[in-house]
């Protein structure tokens, strides 16, 4: 055992005895993991007082049975503290005692339980939802639907009347067809059933393969009996339809992805030290400690949380603020890792470091809204559990009691069972919500919006508040001018001093004075004060172009750069970031519906109240830091709302993966996008607003698609059981009960925008 407080692997021995079930290639790994330290981080680390975490994924994990079952088995360790399955990564995270528990004693209780774990990656899941698995099921689907097409076309010579060896030669010809395509198809059933039925319980795919096999079955019984009837096309039909709402289940998570994996790209790699001598020496960002002395220079992130010790510079504090506006940093100021330094070299005390970085509290508030369980949630849970057990209970209530109602008739007795199963198969069920959120994401993206994840519909359609990023969302994210000068010698003198600046503001008027045909002259010793703006000088007189206080200008709320000329009275060139052109319109519309609006921005008092009273809205909130946002929206949600948060920032990535629900525009940080449930493209809010309208057109058809389906079993379920259906007839009621949940989700293309 080594020491923890480095992260490394507590409790893995080079056996298996304390666990005796792990898998021999995660074994393998583990005792590579044991005699190197590469890697050992992502399995086990310290998370609080006596206890530490540990991350693992687990691609098995397909529903809310899973996810029960594994939490349920992993909390019955001894030290284990708590155990969290996300279902959209397939992630588990473990909280344990590890003088109580090992990781290998983790790792064995998942496999017992019928799953494999490894260590958790988010890029390899990534990998493996989109790639591997998705071309699996394709290609299974599509084996299933051109041997069912084949199948049926046989069937219907049989239909029509064919007898004796033509009906023979067509069930067998159809069996030669469906079985292999069955054997094939089937897999994800088949493997899924006996996984779990091996750790000694069930899910939802037991009662799937047991009506497959049993359909099956008796079709070959039949066929070489010469019997009337064969089941071939209703088992392949079975696992086709089957197949549809798996992959559609399968497209909706496997975009899914950790927003808190995103912010890795902020962080940096290495920092250069400066040691007491003066030396610097290049170390990895892990490796710092407090007190160290670090050296950004421009174009270089900020590696750690300090303060600024010497330089100045303009900082892109983004990542806090939410503001696309540099900021002017100078001995002193407080800095966090992630920050981009913009143009000056400056020299950071090192504060914090890893763990206890701002960077990596962003992440955990992203991290604990992702695992948080909704009561969708927990509703697929109890219904899967009731129908799994229900199921075969009614199959084997069927069997019986038509053993004793035909004296021990065992054929009837067996094609009644098995049409009680496939009649009662969750095919309809399954299809109600991901045909909706197919047809409803279909319909979202001919608009320019993306669907992150299909369960966003849900929490979308039940919204009572909206609340809006400002920069970039509700504004365009960009400079404009709105006000300068009037004298074209001003504009002469700034444009040829902006040129030589990297700053925004000093590039939007560089632009706006190429704009008016104006054309810079020649400056003597243009020189550009990080932090400050930029010095030249014409003919012996001073030009600055910058911060007000810098060219001594009195300070306003205005966002603008100042010209001095000399001792002359400075001149201000304002610029504005201005309200998306339908900002009003959909402020309007959203209050129309009864819903409320809310303005949370990290930007000061000034533009925030401008903005909002531009925009119509009346709850406008300014400076509000990434942590304030989200204690706002937790606030909220307390009092019993449930909130829209539309955002784009890095700052809004913690709320935006908490809010009930979320929308990022396309420009957005890759940190919000990543959080939010739903894209956008454009220059207008009106997405919004289409967003919501569909939500509320899906959640009307899925509502409806599950009283479809409770009804079909009201009806269905006892026809079966009183034995008037065959399993053939059956199969063409679950697949005709598909057909009608689909057609009724294709209505949501019928609304107008």
């Amino acid at each position: 055992m080594r020491d923890t407080t480095r992260g490394s692997v507590v409790g893995l021995p080079g056996s298996t005895a304390s666990g005796g079930c792990c898998p021999t290639g995660l074994a393998a790994q583990l005792a590579a993991e044991r005699m190197t330290d590469t890697g050992a981080g992502r399995w086990v680390r310290p998370a609080a007082q006596d206890a530490v975490a540990l991350d693992l994924m687990v691609p098995a994990i397909r529903c809310a049975a899973c996810m029960s079952a594994i939490e349920t088995g992993l909390s019955n360790l001894p030290g284990v503290a708590s155990a969290r399955v996300n279902l959209s990564l397939r992630r588990v995270r473990v909280l344990f005692d590890p003088a109580r528990s090992s990781a290998e004693d983790v790792v064995g209780r998942l496999s017992a339980l019928g799953y494999e774990a490894r260590p958790f990656d988010a890029k390899a899941m990534a990998d493996i939802d989109r790639d591997a698995v998705g071309r699996d099921l394709l290609a299974r689907l599509g084996v299933a639907g051109f041997a069912m097409m084949n199948v049926m076309l046989l069937s219907v010579a049989v239909w029509s009347g064919a007898d004796a060896a033509t009906r023979d030669l067509m069930h067998w010809i159809s069996g030669l067809i469906a079985l292999p395509a069955i054997a094939f198809s089937g897999v994800p059933f088949f493997r899924s059933a006996i996984a779990a039925l091996r750790a000694g319980r069930v899910n939802m795919d037991v009662p799937i393969s047991l009506a497959v096999v049993l359909a099956v079955g008796v079709s070959l019984y039949e066929t070489a009996h010469s019997g009337e009837h064969a089941y071939f096309d209703a088992g392949i039909s079975l696992v086709f339809f089957l197949l549809i709402g798996r992959y559609l289940d399968h497209r909706t998570r496997a975009v899914a992805r950790s927003a808190a994996a995103e912010l890795t790209a902020l962080s940096a790699r290495a920092a250069t030290v400066i040691a007491a001598d003066g030396s610097r020496t290049t170390v990895a960002a892990e490796d710092l400690a407090a007190g160290m002395l670090a050296e950004v220079l421009p174009g270089e992130r900020i590696p750690a949380d300090g303060r600024v010790e010497w330089g100045q510079s303009d900082l892109d504090r983004s990542m806090v603020t939410g503001e696309t506006m540099p900021e002017a940093v100078g001995p002193g100021a407080a800095v966090h890792a992630g920050m981009l330094n913009v143009s000056g070299p400056l020299r950071v005390r090192v504060g914090a470091t890893g763990e206890a970085t701002l960077l990596a509290e962003i992440a955990r508030m992203i991290e604990a809204a992702e695992r948080g369980r909704t009561r969708y949630d927990r509703w697929a849970d109890k219904a899967s559990r009731q129908y799994v057990w229900g199921v075969h209970v009614m199959s084997c209530v069927a069997f019986g009691g038509w053993m004793w109602a035909t004296g021990g008739d065992v054929y009837r007795s067996v094609m009644i069972a098995a049409a009680v199963l496939i009649i009662t198969c969750p095919c309809a069920l399954g299809l109600a919500v991901p045909a909706v959120h197919a047809v409803a994401g279909g319909r979202l993206f001919r608009r320019g919006i993306f669907l992150k994840d299909g369960a966003i519909l849900e929490r979308l359609a039940e919204i009572d508040t909206v609340v809006f990023d400002k920069t970039g969302t509700l504004t365009e994210g960009r400079p404009v001018l709105v006000s300068s000068p009037e004298c074209d010698r001003a504009w002469q003198f700034a444009a040829s001093l902006a040129v030589a600046s990297r700053h925004p503001l000093a590039q939007a008027l560089a632009e706006s004075a190429r704009g008016r045909g104006i054309e810079p002259v020649a400056l003597d010793g243009v020189t550009e004060v990080p932090g400050a703006g930029v010095e030249g000088w014409l003919g012996g007189k001073r030009l600055r172009l910058g911060r007000a206080d810098w060219v001594g200008a009195a300070p306003d709320d205005r966002t603008a750069v100042w010209l001095a000329e000399g001792d002359a009275a400075p001149q201000a060139f304002a610029f504005e970031d201005r309200l998306r052109a339908d900002a009003p319109e959909t402020v309007a519309w959203l209050r129309a519906q009864g819903l409320r609006v809310a303005l949370f921005s990290g930007d000061s008092e000034g533009p925030v109240a401008r903005a909002a009273e531009a925009a119509g809205i009346g709850d406008a909130r300014a400076r509000m830091t990434p942590a304030a946002k989200l204690a706002a929206l937790e606030a909220l949600a307390r009092g019993g709302a449930r909130v829209l948060m539309v955002g784009d920032g890095i700052n809004d990535a913690p709320s935006l993966a908490a809010a009930h629900a979320s929308m990022s525009p396309v420009a957005a940080s890759d940190v919000s996008r990543a959080a939010t449930g739903l894209v956008f493209t454009g220059q207008h809010l009106a997405p919004v607003r289409f967003a919501i309208e569909t939500a509320r057109a899906a959640r009307a058809r899925a509502l409806e698609n599950f009283a479809f389906s409770a009804l079909y079993n009201v009806v269905a379920v006892p026809v079966a059981l009183f034995g008037f259906v065959t399993p053939l007839i059956a199969a063409l009621s679950m697949s005709g009960s598909s057909i009608v949940v689909t057609l009724n989700a294709l209505r949501i293309r019928r609304g107008r925008p």
